[in-house]
């Protein structure tokens, strides 16, 4: 026989779906919920708010901010948090800020959801003025914190700060926490310095994909291919399952050496994975091509995948094609940038000069007279020099 439906049998059902990564779930439930008649409350409301944000539920967002003034539920802390955490995850950070702004009591859970809100919504210096009145205010600071601050320093580039936060995590707890690992190396990758991010990498007790994927990164967009590649060999052969952000590292590595067959084999294996390739994949692959030498490979490469090219991707191997001296390319490749910005006036110039450096001026000055024909202006050069007056 089955239980007769409560409150309570509705919030720990809601809070199982949130808490299982099944948001929409958590959504259908509530409005099973109050389809039913049963009143929600301050428990109910935090894992919904959570599911709206994951969800982009703004409308369903916007009447449970209105039920919870309404059940006079917004004045509790735990309402309040998720309330900012909601709006912060829809990128609404006014909304989130005037919601922290109202609140008469705060607590250091609130202070915490509005401080990551700013880190995570990319507003750094935001957030880091926003610490400043935390530390006014002698809010206890714990991990989420200081994860939040050096997300903030990574964004803007501060090493120094960083590292500041670095100490302040060794005198603070006895030991570093995976999230707080984590966020040091993603910091330090970010400021360039590379050797602190392994040093952490290196003492932190327990590692996880994000700790992989962040020193990978790193290794591969600053031009370390050989190390990116070998902690991603290495990162395989320990079982550490790679995600989306991994690939992308290995496949940089592969982009900054030219290593082509490289690339295509890391490609196939993210298939493989089940991992979707998405267009920073492919342009990874293409700027291996690129590089290598082999561009008409890379046009074919942007023409046959699923994803549509963006200016960045084609731009690049049209410099390659210039690089390389690819006429056939570089036509192709000119046809689709003209076709995506016709008033961008680069994109016939590099074709003009494809063609005069390949000898062939009578369609070098084809291209200009088309310029000005269609009014497409060349941009003018500037140089700037410094005065000692």
């Amino acid at each position: 026989m089955t239980a007769p439906a409560t409150v309570a049998s509705f919030n720990a059902l809601i809070a199982s779906h949130a808490r299982s990564g099944r948001p929409s779930q958590a959504l259908r439930t509530f409005r099973d919920m109050l389809a039913r008649g049963f009143p929600p409350d301050h428990f109910t409301l935090p894992p919904v708010l959570r599911s709206c944000a994951l969800t982009g539920s703004a409308a369903l967002a916007a009447s449970s901010h209105a039920l919870s003034v309404k059940l006079g539920a917004q004045a509790n802390l735990f309402v309040a948090s998720a309330l900012v955490q909601c709006y912060a995850g829809m990128s609404n950070l006014p909304g989130a800020r005037r919601l922290f702004d109202g609140m008469r009591e705060r607590d250091a859970i609130l202070w915490t959801s509005m401080l990551s809100a700013y880190s995570q919504g990319g507003q750094p210096e935001e957030a880091m003025r926003f610490f400043e009145g935390m530390v006014a205010a002698e809010v206890q600071l714990d991990a989420v914190v200081m994860v939040s601050l050096l997300l903030a320093c990574g964004q803007l580039g501060w090493r120094r700060h960083g590292r500041s936060v670095h100490a302040c995590c060794v005198r603070r707890f006895l030991g570093i926490p995976l999230s707080l690992g984590n966020a040091l190396v993603d910091t330090y990758v970010k400021c360039g310095e590379l050797a602190y991010a392994e040093r952490v990498f290196s003492a932190m007790p327990r590692r996880d994909v994000i700790s992989w994927s962040a020193l990978i990164v790193g290794h591969g967009l600053n031009g370390s291919s050989d190390v990116a590649l070998r902690l991603f060999d290495e990162m395989v052969a320990r079982g550490v399952e790679q995600n989306s952000v991994t690939f992308l590292g290995a496949l940089s590595a592969c982009a900054h050496s030219g290593m082509v067959e490289k690339a295509y084999a890391i490609l196939e294996q993210m298939k493989r994975k089940g991992i979707k390739p998405e267009l920073k994949h492919y342009s990874c692959v293409a700027d291996a091509l690129g590089r290598a030498g082999r561009v008409t490979e890379a046009v074919n490469l942007i023409e046959e995948m699923p994803c549509q090219p963006d200016e960045a991707m084609l731009g690049g191997i049209l410099a390659a094609c210039r690089v390389h001296g690819e006429v056939d390319a570089a036509e192709r490749i000119s046809k689709r940038l003209m076709a995506m910005s016709p008033a961008k006036s680069g994109y016939y110039m590099s074709l003009a000069n494809v063609y005069s450096d390949a000898g062939r001026y009578v369609d070098a000055e084809r291209i200009r007279g088309f310029m000005k024909q269609v009014k497409v202006d060349k941009l003018p050069g500037y140089s700037v020099s410094e005065s000692n007056n």
